[in-house]
């Protein structure tokens, strides 16, 4: 018998599927929460401080970029951390102590974003930009213990490739029902020139991300099978005198090409969601001149777009087989359907553009989990490491500098344009700058980003296959 044969028949012998429905669904709430607030964060936080709070464009952008540059060491370190053995390891495992510890504050921190020191924007400037500072730090500090964590959780928890499709499926509808209610809520609560409408929708998520997390409990929790493997990885590095060096890890992180192709379409990705979503705010107020409740409808069909192509996504994975292919054709959809945006000024279009554009971001968004989880079962055998914790803060680190992106894109774009903070309405300069911030700019970055991806990108099939094998061989 040939190696790969072997290779294959190892592979074989996983069972199908090893978590019960009940388990994965519970694990899945944590996409749930998560989608919740970065659709809602990435919606209304930049309008929020710019439009009905009245700072500088350049003050909003500056806050976050130090957000971003916070982020910087945030996300990686939590990982670092998190990814070592403490006292409480061995009876409650690697991850499920920081998800608890943290999950109930985070929500409650979403709050704080809303409620800056009631100052003259003008004159107290300074102190609500410290404020905006100060809140999105803290509130993305105690998110990334949360999902840093439940992120790692997925590779190490969910060992074959149909039980990571199955699980990402479940993830990805509750990620959608989590992005409906981020998404269709607070457009129904907020009023444009109203300050106090944004806390009272963030009242609103937090107290349905609170139940949630009551039922995401026991999916969090890892099989004692999981722990025990994990201790004995560790006892076998501290024989060999091995230590985990952050720098180290960072710098191994980003020299594999498939990690880093990876970041990079999802940075192509974070800016192409966050530019459109965040710039339908101002659409909506100064081009199609309709109340915020509008939204709702316009993010109900980008939601049953996304909806509605999920089993077709899923078919289409089992049936290919290759999720580099089915990921590079979802990013190409999400990039020529947001084109429409630039010309559309009337409500039907921007409801059938959202719609199609929902249909490629699903795809982008069901394959993701798999993907990852494919970049952290080759690091392991590479390096004989698990460390799924610092690649996910590596990862998601990347991913949140869309928003420093988005920061600059908007802060230049409304410079330019003559964007009036603040003002009931706006030039006709001013509203071509809000069209390019919902699709010709963060199209171009997707469209560059995939071409890398596409490039440097080299796990197949068959490559996947015998990764997995190798991994049963060294029971990592």
């Amino acid at each position: 018998m040939d190696s790969n044969n072997k290779e294959n028949d190892i592979y074989d012998d996983i069972p199908e599927i090893l978590h019960s429905s009940k388990s994965i669904y519970s694990y899945g709430l944590g996409e749930f929460i998560m989608q919740t607030f970065s659709i809602a964060f990435g919606a209304y936080v930049f309008y929020f401080y710019e439009v009905e709070i009245g700072l500088d464009s350049w003050l909003v952008a500056f806050g976050f970029i130090l957000y971003a540059i916070w982020n910087a060491v945030n996300d990686p370190l939590v990982g670092y951390i998190c990814d070592r053995p403490f006292s409480f390891t061995k009876k409650w495992g690697r991850r499920f102590p920081w998800i608890i510890s943290s999950i109930f504050p985070s929500i409650l921190f979403y709050i704080i974003l809303f409620m800056p020191p009631e100052v003259d924007p003008k004159d107290g400037q300074w102190i609500i930009f410290a404020w905006l500072v100060f809140a999105t730090c803290l509130f993305d500090t105690a998110f990334s213990f949360v999902f840093v964590n439940s992120a790692a959780l997925f590779a190490d928890k969910f060992r074959n490739e149909d039980e990571r499709r199955k699980v990402s499926g479940i993830n990805m509808t509750l990620g959608y029902i989590g992005l409906a209610f981020g998404a269709i809520v607070p457009p129904l609560i907020i009023n444009y020139g109203v300050k106090e409408s944004f806390i009272n929708q963030a009242w609103a998520l937090v107290a349905v991300a609170l139940i949630a997390t009551l039922f995401m409990i026991p999916g969090m929790r890892e099989d004692e099978e999981t722990i025990e493997r994990y201790l004995k990885a560790c006892e076998d590095l501290k024989e060999k005198n091995e230590k985990t060096s952050f720098f180290r890890t960072f710098i191994s992180a980003f020299k594999r090409k498939n990690f880093t192709a990876f970041v990079v379409l999802f940075l192509g990705y974070g800016v192409l969601r966050i530019c459109l979503l965040a710039s339908m705010q101002y659409g909506i107020r100064y081009i199609l001149k309709m109340p915020a409740a509008a939204a709702s409808l316009i993010m109900a069909a980008f939601l049953l777009g996304s909806l509605i192509s999920i089993p077709l996504w899923l078919w289409w994975a089992r049936k290919i087989n290759d999720n580099r292919k089915l990921m590079i054709t979802a990013a190409i959809m999400s990039s020529i359907f947001a084109l429409p945006m630039l010309f559309l000024d009337n409500f039907i279009g921007w409801v059938i553009v959202l719609f199609l554009w929902g249909i490629g971001i699903a795809g982008m968004f069901i394959i993701r989990a798999v993907v990852f989880a494919d970049i952290i079962d080759e690091s392991v055998i590479e390096t004989g490491k698990r460390n799924e914790g610092m690649y996910n803060g590596f990862y998601i680190f990347i991913n949140r500098l869309s928003i420093v992106f988005q920061a600059i894109i908007f802060a230049v774009v409304h410079e330019l344009t003559g964007f009036v903070e603040g003002a009931e309405t706006q030039s006709e300069s001013a509203i071509w700058g809000i069209r390019l911030t919902m699709s010709v700019i963060p199209v171009f970055f997707l469209l560059v980003s995939t071409i890398i991806f596409w490039k440097f990108y080299d796990i197949t099939p068959e490559k996947s296959t015998i990764i997995k094998a190798k991994l049963k061989e060294l029971d990592l």
